[in-house]
């Protein structure tokens, strides 16, 4: 009997969203997974994956080797505009308010 030859998809979807607090094990295996999908033929594409893990990726100079799909959700934001409160009064002595019969400092 002929063996049929394996054929992979040109590229291969890992959801990485699950991964909250990568570290260098996280790069190490996704590293090793990429290595062993070219071998096969094929590669990955990281998707769903947080800032921290896109940031480790670049720092470490993996971002040649694995490539992280952006997500299409935009991950800046603007922030939110408060009033600002000012204490426009002064209680200055002698000005009548009292407590305990004694002047507020």
């Amino acid at each position: 009997m002929e063996e049929v030859p394996r054929r992979w998809p040109p590229v291969v979807a890992c959801d990485v969203g699950s991964i909250a607090e990568p570290d260098a094990g996280t790069l190490e295996t996704l590293a090793r997974l990429q290595l062993a999908a070219r071998r096969l033929g094929t590669s990955i594409r990281l998707y769903n994956a947080c800032p921290m893990l896109a940031d480790l990726i670049e720092i470490t100079g993996l971002d040649e080797v694995l490539v992280v799909m952006p997500s299409g959700v935009e991950m800046t934001r603007q922030a939110e505009q408060r009033e600002e409160i000012w204490i426009d009064e002064e209680i200055l002595r002698g000005d009548g308010t009292t407590f305990d019969g004694e002047d507020v400092e």
